[in-house]
């Protein structure tokens, strides 16, 4: 009975060791491909969020200016038409 007991002990100690490697492993290969993806993107020109969202609004206030303009100058137009 003995040998059995020291074989499960030592069958379980290896498969214990064995996950040990593995998760190890494994957050090692997690953090290599977080490393090279964090650099591939530090390569491209990305623009942030916040910088988005500016030149959206900016160019939405453009998008309203130039609709005023326009109808002033067809205003404009028209009235010189009519002055004609």
């Amino acid at each position: 009975m003995q040998t059995q007991n020291k074989f499960f002990d030592d069958l379980s100690r290896l498969a214990t060791n064995a996950m040990g490697v593995a998760h190890g492993a494994r957050t090692e290969a997690e953090n290599a491909v977080k490393s090279l993806l964090d650099r591939w993107l530090a390569d491209r020109d990305l623009v942030t969020r916040e910088e988005f969202d500016a030149v959206r609004a900016m160019a939405a206030k453009a998008r309203e200016e130039n609709i005023a303009l326009k109808a002033r100058l067809d205003a404009l137009e028209a009235k010189q038409n009519g002055a004609e």
